[in-house]
C-alpha cells in the first residue's frame, strides 16, 4: 500500500499542476495547447540547470556529506528556473494569440512541435546522445531519507512517515502547495475574479477598466511557467531524472483532466489521483503486491501487459466520453480580443 500511494502521487502531482496551468490560461481567455511542449522545455532547463551546478564545490560536498537541505536547494533552484524558462516559452503563445490574434490552436500545434526537437537538438549537441542525465545515482540526491530529522516513531506513525515522507521527493510537495495556493488565487481574490472575467465576457471586463490584454498575458506565463515546472518535476520523479524531448503526452492528459474536472481545481485534483493510480498499475503491475502476502495477482492473471499499460489512457477516453457533455468551457476562450469590437 505504501508503494501504491507513492508512486500515484508522482504520477497524479505532476498532471494535477499541469491541468491547472491549462485552467489559468483558459479562463483568461486562451486556449493553450502546449502544455506538452512546455512541459518538454521545463524538464530540458530543469535537468540541464541541474547538470551544471553538480561542477560546483558546494554541491559535490553535499552530496558527500550527504546535506539533504544543500540537495533539496538545489532541487528547489531547478524547479525555479524550469518555471522561468517554462513562462519565457509561453510568450511566444501570448504574443501570437494577443498581439497577431493569430488562430491559438495552431499556435499551440506549432509549439508543440518546436520544443521536441528544439530539446533533442540542444540535448545532442551537449550529451552526444538522445537523453539528457543528471550524473550520478540523482533520485537518491533528492528523495527524503528515512533517517530525517532521526525522529522516532510509533508503529502507526512509521506507516505515514515510510509512505509520505521515506523516499519522497521534496517537489512532490511543493507542487501540492502550489496547487493550493494558486486556485486559492483564482478564486478567492480580485486578480482571480478579473481573470476569469476575461474568459468569459472581455468586453463586459474592458468597460470596467480591466486591461484584457495585460490579463491574458498574466494568465499565459502563469500557465507556461505551471507547465514548465511540471515538467521538471515529471523528469525528476518518474522519468529517472532524465530528460528526453518527451513527457509521455502528460501534457495532453492534463488537457483531459481539466476537462473531465470541469476547470475546476477540485475535480481536477480527483482526477488525477485516479488517472495516477491506473498509472501506477500499468508501470508496475508486475512487482505490486496489494496484500502484502508476496502475491502479485495482477501479473498472474491471463491479460496481456499491454493491456495494463493501455489502461490509464482508455479509462481517460471512456471518462471524458460520459462526462465532457456536461463540461462548461469558458464562453471567451479560444476567440482573439479585439478592443474595438463590442
Amino acid at each position: 500500500m505504501t508503494f501504491l500511494i507513492q508512486q500515484t502521487l508522482r504520477y497524479a502531482v505532476p498532471l494535477m499542476i499541469v491541468a491547472l496551468a491549462g485552467v489559468f490560461a483558459e479562463r483568461s481567455g486562451i486556449i493553450n495547447l502546449a502544455l506538452e511542449g512546455t512541459m518538454v522545455f521545463g524538464a530540458f532547463t530543469g535537468v540541464l540547470f541541474v547538470r551544471l551546478t553538480q561542477a560546483l564545490p558546494v554541491f559535490a560536498q553535499a552530496k558527500a556529506a550527504g546535506n539533504w537541505v544543500t540537495l533539496q536547494g538545489y532541487e528547489l533552484l531547478g524547479m525555479l528556473v524550469a518555471a522561468l524558462c517554462g513562462a519565457v516559452f509561453s510568450l511566444l503563445l501570448s504574443f501570437a494569440s494577443v498581439n497577431l490574434k493569430a488562430d491559438q490552436t495552431i499556435g499551440g500545434t506549432a509549439l508543440n512541435l518546436i520544443a521536441p526537437a528544439l530539446v533533442l537538438f540542444l540535448i545532442r549537441i551537449i550529451a552526444g546522445q538522445n537523453t539528457l542525465l543528471i550524473d550520478g545515482d540523482a533520485p537518491s540526491w533528492f528523495m527524503l531519507k528515512n533517517s530525517l530529522f532521526g525522529m522516532g516513531r510509533t508503529e502507526k506513525g512509521n506507516f505515514l512517515w515510510e509512505t509520505f515522507v521515506n523516499k519522497n521527493y521534496l517537489a512532490t510537495y511543493v507542487c501540492i502547495l502550489l496547487f493550493v495556493v494558486l486556485s486559492i488565487l483564482l478564486y478567492k481574490t480580485r486578480f482571480g475574479l478579473r481573470l476569469r472575467s476575461c474568459g468569459e465576457n472581455p468586453q463586459a471586463a474592458d468597460s470596467l477598466g480591466i486591461n484584457v490584454y495585460k490579463m491574458r498575458y498574466a494568465g499565459t506565463t502563469i500557465s507556461g511557467a505551471l507547465a514548465g515546472l511540471g515538467g521538471f518535476v515529471y523528469a525528476l520523479t518518474t522519468a529517472n531524472c532524465a530528460s528526453t524531448g518527451e513527457v509521455a503526452g502528460f501534457g495532453f492528459l492534463a488537457l483531459a483532466v481539466m476537462i473531465f474536472g470541469n476547470w475546476k481545481p477540485l475535480n481536477i485534483a480527483g482526477a488525477s489521483l485516479i488517472f495516477g493510480v491506473f498509472k501506477c498499475i500499468a508501470a508496475s503491475y508486475t512487482s505490486l503486491d496489494i496484500n502484502g502476502d508476496g502475491v502479485y495477482w495482477l501479473a498472474s492473471l491471463p491479460i496481456s501487459g499491454h493491456i495494463y499499460r493501455m489502461l490509464p489512457y482508455v479509462i481517460t477516453l471512456i471518462v471524458l466520453a460520459f462526462t465532457s457533455k456536461k463540461s462548461r468551457a469558458p464562453k471567451a476562450e479560444g476567440q482573439p480580443y479585439d478592443k474595438g469590437q463590442r
